[in-house]
């Protein structure tokens, strides 16, 4: 396709979405929805040259970001001190699912709030919020009690992430947001590496207290930093809260996160509950569809997802989030399992992943910003990634440890082109009045998407074992607390077939991680937004 035809279906798709909208009450003003709200310095009207614009902006963003990030990580490595200080270890995923729930409900809030009331203030809002529930948190004298305080912390954390992104598209001009959306998925892949290290460290030299209490300062300088950003007042023609849809978003969202958590659990007897759950979602999506329809201030605007290069973006979100954390989630269990690696090495050989998305990210955001084309590099992109993640599930048994990482690595570089050309595609077609809803819809999206990527993946890697062999797939948990060492009193060929059919189970996990990153190549090449 040429430059002009690609402009002229981009100018057509644009025309069609401002037509549509304008039908409802919610509609986007015009070109001017368009057009980005630029920083200004001193008392001129003047646009800042790029490096003041990068002074300016990025650290007030890059902070919020670091702290939603690494909260959701630096947890891990602390539960077991938790669970000892406070009992009820059966009880301890609370800590981290309440977290997560709460997260992916405030998204949208904040977006939405975001677009009414003006993003600076709401962020200062969330960062208050998130601080007091760590402080809480930090004072949590039982399980139940620091489950509700996670909620409170997740209220809060839920915005930091959504505002980042929506303050990204109302100070920096489209044709750059490509780069500096490279630059935050740097900050969120530095986060997740960073949180794991950083809980293992401060639990074990101050107490698991101490993950909760670091947020504070760090939270005030966040704060302060984003007090340096212009204030830009907010929509005050959309002041009008849509709590019903605000409800019926949680009775979604709760028990669906539940049912897939349950899921990974792989136990025959809570699938009653896991099928009532998710019937209850689908009912609560069926009754939320209806409600935003009838809204005069939805939560979820209808007329914005009824715009293909926004609900393509969405569903391309999710399919990445779906394949990387699973992936994240799995390699080291495979590692472990299969080629009998210690945790400190299992660390060593995954840095290459964790590279090479942030990498990926940084190279995507700069070459969006120079060509101003986006859809082309995730199209491509993620048909590397499926090759790559196919050979991993076929070659795998070939490799060895040190030809692994270069898998790992040439992979996740390919994945880094997603996240990035999402946030700015979806920014570009929303326009101001609606940044932030755009936003926090696709991070809505990434996050049910890893939450059912990773049950999907699960429960396909259990369901084969299970169907090969239920010996091994009954011994699949002592392997992976010791490794190899647990089967090795067994007679040489039973250790062979124990072996071979694990490793046919990976195969097949593999293979559904490489599914959904072909689907996400097939969304990317269906986007009509192609060039900023």
């Amino acid at each position: 396709m040429t430059a002009s035809a690609e402009k002229t279906h981009q100018d057509i798709s644009r025309q069609k979405f401002c037509d549509m909208s304008r039908s409802t009450t919610e509609g986007l003003s015009g070109a001017a929805a368009e057009a980005p709200a630029v920083a200004t310095t001193g008392h001129t009207n003047k646009p800042p040259t790029p490096g003041a614009l990068f002074l300016t902006v990025f650290p007030s963003i890059m902070l919020p970001m670091f702290l939603a990030v690494a909260d959701q990580t630096i947890v891990a490595t602390a539960l077991p001190a938790i669970a000892s200080s406070l009992g009820d270890v059966e009880r301890v995923s609370w800590v981290v699912v309440s977290y997560l729930i709460a997260n992916t409900i405030a998204a949208p809030v904040y977006g939405r709030l975001g677009d009414s009331f003006g993003r600076r203030r709401m962020m200062l809002a969330a960062l208050a919020l998130f601080m007091a529930g760590s402080v809480l948190c930090a004072l949590a004298p039982n399980i139940e009690y620091l489950t509700a305080t996670r909620v409170l912390q997740g209220l809060g954390g839920g915005g930091l992430m959504t505002l980042s992104q929506a303050l990204v598209g109302e100070t920096i001009p489209p044709r750059q947001r490509g780069r500096y959306q490279g630059y935050l998925a740097g900050v969120s892949v530095s986060s997740s590496t960073f949180g794991p290290v950083a809980g293992g460290y401060l639990t074990q030299a101050f107490g698991w207290q101490s993950i909760f209490l670091v947020n504070v300062p760090l939270g005030l300088a966040a704060a302060a930093l984003v007090l340096r950003l212009p204030v830009r007042p907010g929509d005050r023609r959309r002041t009008t809260f849509d709590i019903p849809g605000l409800v019926l978003f949680m009775m979604f969202v709760s028990p669906v996160i539940l049912a897939l958590e349950q899921v990974q659990r792989m136990d025959a007897r809570m699938l009653p509950m896991i099928v009532g759950l998710l019937a209850f979602g689908a009912a609560a999506l069926f009754l939320l569809t209806w409600q935003e329809r009838l809204s005069t201030s939805p939560l979820i605007p209808p007329a914005l997802f009824k715009e293909p290069s926004v609900w393509r973006s969405d569903g391309l979100a999710a399919c990445h989030g779906a394949a990387l954390v699973s992936l994240i989630t799995f390699l080291p269990i495979y590692l472990r399992a299969v080629r009998g690696t210690a945790p400190a090495e299992t660390g060593l050989l995954l840095l290459p992943l964790t590279f090479g998305i942030g990498l990926g990210s940084l190279i995507t955001g700069q070459l969006v910003t120079r060509t101003g084309r986006t859809a082309v590099f995730p199209s491509y992109g993620l048909m590397a990634a499926t090759l790559g993640l196919l050979f991993l599930a076929f070659g795998v048994p070939y490799l060895s440890l040190r030809q692994l990482p270069w898998v790992f690595g040439c992979t996740a570089l390919f994945m880094g082109t997603v996240m990035g050309v999402v946030q700015v595609t979806v920014q570009a077609v929303a326009g101001q009045r609606m940044l932030g809803t755009g936003a926090a819809m696709v991070q809505f999206s990434r996050s049910v998407g890893a939450a059912f990527g990773t049950a999907a993946v699960a429960a396909v890697l259990f369901s084969v074992l299970a169907a090969t062999d239920r010996e091994t797939a009954s011994l699949f948990g002592t392997i992976i607390d010791h490794g190899p060492d647990a089967i090795a009193t067994l007679a040489p060929a039973r250790q062979a077939a124990i072996e071979a059919e694990i490793g046919g189970a990976f195969r097949a996990a593999f293979v559904t991680v490489a599914a959904f990153t072909g689907i996400g190549a097939w969304l990317a090449w269906s986007i009509p937004l192609r060039r900023v």
